[in-house]
């Protein structure tokens, strides 16, 4: 049930008619009766004006998802699966700039962002000293074990996110911090 739906129901449940919402409302007619076919998505200041007039609680017609909202959903849970992925780079800019796009758009990318750039952070600092030591005929395994050992881990991480389950990385300096 959409939340014009459930408007619609209350107001007739309460004898109400769509004039006399308006009215209680300083909301148009017309304005009832587009949130009222699903045509507008109605504003949390609107909702909470409706929900007064009905008396009842703001939270229940806040918290219905129209098929707008549940179709944003969706294309929002792409968004934790590619700043995992993008760690596959072994550089911690792909992921900082989704996650300061992100972090106030999408649920838990701040604490899944911080994760990701923190372990990015602690490879970067395992890869440079190896690195620094290349000429030495040992660092090179090393450095191919830390790039193997990182992209497993954010893949397997990935699937866990995908699939809602917890995800761990265990190699994690806390530069950043929750």
């Amino acid at each position: 049930m959409t939340t014009g739906q459930l408007i619609k129901n209350l107001r007739i449940k309460k004898g109400m008619t769509q004039e006399e919402l308006a009215g209680k409302t300083n909301l148009s007619v017309r304005t009832i009766q587009r949130i009222e076919k699903g045509k507008v998505d109605p504003r949390a200041y609107t909702l909470q004006i409706i929900a007064a007039a009905l008396e009842v609680d703001f939270e229940l017609l806040n918290n219905r998802k129209t098929s707008t909202t549940i179709e944003f959903r969706k294309k929002k849970k792409i968004w934790l699966p590619i700043l995992h992925l993008s760690g596959l780079f072994l550089l911690f800019i792909p992921p900082l700039i989704i996650w300061i796009w992100g972090k106030n758009r999408v649920e838990k990318m701040r604490e899944h962002g911080i994760d990701v750039i923190n372990f990015q952070l602690s490879m970067l600092l395992i890869m440079i000293p190896s690195g620094i030591l290349a000429f030495l005929i040992i660092t090179i395994p090393i450095i191919v074990f830390i790039g193997i050992f990182s992209t497993i881990i954010i893949l397997i991480n990935t699937i866990r996110v995908i699939n809602n389950q917890p995800y761990k990385y265990p190699v994690l300096i806390k530069f950043l911090k929750q």
